[in-house]
């Protein structure tokens, strides 16, 4: 799968199926569209694109509003990891989401973008697609014109409900990490790099590996037993994610993993963390004595939880 960013002053290929989208968290309904794509691809001798948008709208408004940032489930890495591995798409087009482009009006997006860069022949968009200044574009806009086809794709439900980011973002505010799984289709993951932190688990008895996150504003919260991926192969263990009230003043998400019956050095190290079951939320505690009396009781409760899921 090609990722394309930038100014592109080309078209990416001579004929494509595109469809445009977040692809927050890469759900199943997200699956579904792909697959779709993928299909009409095929049958029509095209290549299938997906656009996407960094940072998103909601956050680049958010910005512009001096609101707090929305909620993101994938980072920029992640998300172009699980398009990759739905096996559906040539390309990936990464749009960067700034006031130009916000300004772009709708006539401009279907010809700067839709035209000249993606020679798009089939569009697939969710039945909910808005774009252009004001969001004034939208399928019946789209369907006007005559050199491309433009389908609309259902919701999808999931156990009666609609299958959306907003509701794996609901179901992980909630800690409802079993039902974000059933929307997904698979465990919540986020990734990163091992970097230097302050080394405090080690001096509490519990070293953990400070895995860097881009600075978004995460859905999840708490202590959590985790399954993680590195060069070690995949090893249990658990995992604080959220701003470590009692150590830190930051206003930054900050991983933090203690890998179960493993001792190594990991920085610089991608590590890979899917949550797999939550402990509890996170609060500041009196002192660092009562902070260290508690990890260890996370650190048994994860290790029963594993011993008990097999």
């Amino acid at each position: 799968m090609d990722i394309c960013l930038g100014h592109i002053t080309q078209p990416i290929f001579a004929a494509s199926a595109v469809t445009i989208g977040n692809f927050d968290g890469v759900h199943l309904g997200h699956h579904h569209i792909l697959q779709r794509l993928a299909h009409e691809a095929q049958a029509r001798g095209l290549q299938s694109v997906a656009v996407i948008f960094e940072p998103q709208p909601s956050e680049f408004f958010s910005q512009q509003l001096g609101r707090e940032p929305s909620l993101r489930l994938t980072p920029l890495r992640d998300k172009l990891r699980l398009l990759a591995q739905t096996g559906c798409l040539n390309a990936v087009r990464v749009l960067r989401f700034n006031p130009e482009f916000a300004n772009q009006n709708a006539h401009d997006f279907i010809e700067h973008i839709l035209r000249r860069e993606l020679n798009t022949r089939y569009l697939l968009i969710g039945d909910d697609f808005r774009f252009g200044k004001g969001r004034t574009g939208d399928f019946a806009l789209l369907a006007q014109q005559t050199d491309f086809v433009t389908e609309q794709t259902p919701s999808i439900l999931i156990a009666g409900e609609r299958a959306s980011s907003t509701a794996v973002r609901q179901a992980l505010q909630q800690g409802r990490l079993d039902k974000a799984k059933q929307i997904l289709g698979h465990d919540y993951v986020l990734s990163g790099h091992v970097k230097h932190g302050k080394k405090l688990g080690r001096q509490l008895g519990s070293p953990t590996a400070n895995v860097h996150l881009p600075p978004h504003r995460y859905a999840l919260n708490g202590v959590f037993v985790v399954a993680v991926t590195g060069s070690f192969g995949v090893k249990h263990g658990v995992a604080s994610l959220g701003y470590n009230p009692t150590v830190s003043q930051e206003k930054r998400s900050q991983l933090e993993v203690h890998l179960f019956d493993f001792s190594g050095d990991l920085y610089g190290e991608r590590l890979e963390v899917a949550f797999l079951h939550k402990l509890r939320d996170e609060r500041k505690f009196p002192d660092l004595a009562t902070l260290q009396q508690q990890i260890h009781w996370d650190m048994a409760q994860a290790r029963a939880w594993c011993d008990l899921s097999g």
